[in-house]
């Protein structure tokens, strides 16, 4: 659907003679219902309508620009393809099609942060020492083979937080925003990693 543009004065009739009440236009949710019957003029109303409040939402809750306006184009698509689904019974028509844009603004938002925080861990776990390289690091301790092992019998989440805890020396903190984990997870996980490993290697507590 190309983008329409929001022109001047869409509605006066400029032929009708002084003193001549205009047609009374036809209001947002009678429009709905005729668009979601496949009416191609009725959604050319709605979109004339509606396109500035949903791209205003978006933007509040986007603030850039061009994604802003690209999301408002898939509002006003979904608009088109789903107005079968609005109710009237619950809410106008102009809150319907806000809602829209609102959730798909926070989806975009969460979609952003989402791709972000994988990139950051993906970079990051990227840097971590393999656990072949951490038993190299305590080889002068413990019997190479047997951190291998110990190491090799946690869970890939254990293991993960142990290195970065242990051998990276991260907080608890920094840890659970890197493997995108509430905080009283990572606790958990190290605690039982520790525990295994403690056996594991016959370390007395």
């Amino acid at each position: 659907m190309s983008r329409r543009p929001l022109p001047e004065d869409r509605h006066v009739n400029r032929t009708a003679p002084l003193g001549a009440s205009p047609a009374p236009e036809p209001d947002l949710q009678e429009l709905m219902g005729r668009t979601a019957k496949g009416s191609q003029e009725a959604f050319a109303a709605v979109y004339d309508r509606v396109a500035g409040p949903v791209f205003g939402v978006v933007r509040s809750v986007l603030r850039d620009h061009a994604q802003s306006e690209e999301v408002a184009q898939e509002v006003l698509i979904e608009v088109w393809r789903s107005a079968a689904r609005y109710r009237p019974d619950r809410g106008t028509a102009m809150n319907w099609v806000l809602t829209l844009a609102h959730r798909r603004a926070v989806d975009r938002v969460r979609s952003v942060e989402a791709s972000a925080a994988r990139e950051r861990q993906a970079a990051f776990l990227e840097r971590t020492p393999e656990f072949d390289e951490v038993t190299e690091q305590v080889e002068h301790r413990l019997e190479r083979e047997q951190v291998r092992r110990c190491l090799g019998g946690l869970t890939e989440l254990q293991r993960q937080s142990v290195t970065l805890a242990y051998y990276r020396g991260l907080t608890y903190r920094e840890v659970a925003e890197l493997l995108a984990l509430p905080l009283g997870t990572v606790k958990t996980r190290l605690r039982d990693g520790l525990i295994r490993l403690r056996d594991c290697l016959g370390v007395n507590a």
